[in-house]
């Protein structure tokens, strides 16, 4: 007797969810979409200030985010070692929390003449809140589905991280003329709190959703133990891996040639709209273009192309995007050619790259999924940050603007498709090695269907 299969609805084809993992899939998207909602409030308010301090001092800003983000990762690998998912995790939401509330009280009290510094503070503080939590979210999305759930999901679940983006850079775009800015912050810090809530529903889910059939499970995914271990395992791994040191040099590379664009559209906002609030506005509605395309790819595309290039191909596309896009602009430097480069660029960073960068972290340690993963999201990306910035403030001071940081980007493109194409390749051999018995059953099942009697019995079944 043969088992009947439940039909599945239109919405369970299109994202290829299976039984069993909806209601955790639902939790990820609300969680995401908390988060990111509250970043994208506040993001426009940061690029705002960061103009208002002035251009010539934003590389200052990511030296003291760089500090920053050194600084913070120690107490939080603390809250790793000692304490489980469900407690640090809270922790740091809240405490980040703490800081919009004090932010918000700041600019509600103090004279005009301290808005230039509060602005510098709070453009070094979001630098760092934005990595952290989604970088914290991300760690728990991987600890709790296995990797082939994520290569199926990822891209879907970071649509939720997409329509969060879209409603906070809205809802931004809408009111920035007319809402004091702490009034928009505390509408962040309620978002954060939802995000907690969702962080939990999708943590009491965890053991089940690995008990779903074909789901090739970790034994260690989804327990909610304390991880343990060394508070500076997260520099010590990734140091001692050449594995976790070239998703590092992935992040390096994109966060270079990333600083490198952020410049250049700081510096277009600034000559084309002298208010402040226009300023704001024009950012959040930069966000909200990227992230309506994003949105459509992560629904309709990003599952398609991983199932269909695989995980190397599908890393190398944004560095051969880039390599064109910075050789574009190096033959055109308008302003029309480097919006459109931003918005495409990081339209397919959020739909394409970073879902699939995730994937590469299913195959490492429980350990390093927290400790190496923060270390890498936060300080290696903010060092790439450093380096741009100041490579950035060089080459325009030997004068050769737009066309010379173009042409120094390209050849930094060009390593990043080598480093991307490795790393891919690398994850399928981990992957594969993890699961031999999954790898072996597969090979003699394809030797089978190659058989002339399994030909013959297919033709019989049919």
């Amino acid at each position: 007797m043969v088992e009947s299969v439940p039909a599945r609805g239109p919405i369970a084809r299109l994202i290829d969810v299976q039984p069993g993992e909806g209601r955790a899939l639902a939790w990820s998207w609300a969680y995401i979409f908390s988060i990111l909602a509250a970043y994208y409030v506040l993001r426009p308010i940061r690029d705002q200030m960061g103009v208002a301090g002035g251009i010539e001092n934003l590389p200052w800003l990511f030296t003291a985010t760089l500090v920053g983000m050194l600084a913070l990762n120690l107490p939080f690998a603390y809250l790793v070692k000692r304490m489980p998912r469900a407690r640090f995790v809270p922790i740091t939401y809240r405490f980040f929390a703490a800081n919009i509330l004090a932010f918000a009280l700041t600019l509600y009290l103090a004279p005009p003449d301290w808005t230039v510094w509060i602005g510098r503070v709070f453009f070094v503080w979001l630098s760092i809140f934005n990595l952290f939590v989604v970088s914290i979210f991300w760690a728990t999305i991987v600890d709790v589905f296995s990797n082939a759930q994520g290569k199926r999901l990822f891209g879907f679940i970071a649509a939720g991280a997409t329509l969060g983006a879209i409603a906070g850079s809205a809802t931004t775009a809408i009111l920035a003329k007319n809402v004091p800015t702490w009034g928009l912050m505390l509408g962040a810090v309620v978002l954060l709190e939802i995000a907690v809530f969702c962080m939990r529903g999708l943590a009491a889910l965890s053991t089940r959703l690995h008990e779903v059939p074909g789901s090739e499970a970790n034994p260690e995914s989804g327990q909610d133990r304390t991880i343990g271990g060394s508070v500076l395992a997260g520099v010590t791994r990734t140091l001692a891996s050449p594995y976790l040191l070239n998703i590092s040099l992935f992040l390096l590379l994109f966060s270079v040639t990333s600083t490198f664009l952020y410049f250049e559209q700081a510096g277009i906002a600034k000559r084309s709209f002298p208010d402040r609030g226009a300023q704001t506005a024009f950012f959040a509605s930069v966000d909200l273009a990227v992230n309506v395309l994003t949105l459509g790819v992560q629904l309709f595309l990003t599952g398609r192309i991983v199932n269909r290039l695989g995980v190397a191909l599908t890393l190398a596309i944004l560095p051969a995007f880039s390599i064109l896009g910075f050789a574009a602009l190096a033959a055109w430097p308008t302003i029309g050619v480097i919006v459109a480069f931003q918005v495409l660029r990081r339209a397919g960073n959020f739909a394409i790259a970073r879902p699939v960068r995730e994937v590469l972290f299913t195959v490492v340690p429980r350990e390093d999924r927290y400790k190496a993963k923060s270390f890498i999201d936060t300080v290696v990306y903010r060092l790439g940050d450093q380096v741009g910035a100041w490579s950035f403030t060089g080459i325009e001071g030997i004068g050769l603007g737009s066309t010379g940081i173009a042409g120094a980007a390209v050849p930094l493109s060009i390593a990043w498709l080598v480093n991307s194409l490795w790393l891919g390749r690398a994850q399928e051999r981990r992957r594969a090695a993890q699961d031999p018995v999954r790898a072996g059953t597969a090979e003699a099942a394809g030797r089978a269907a190659l058989s002339p009697a399994s030909a013959s019995s297919a033709r019989e079944r049919a």
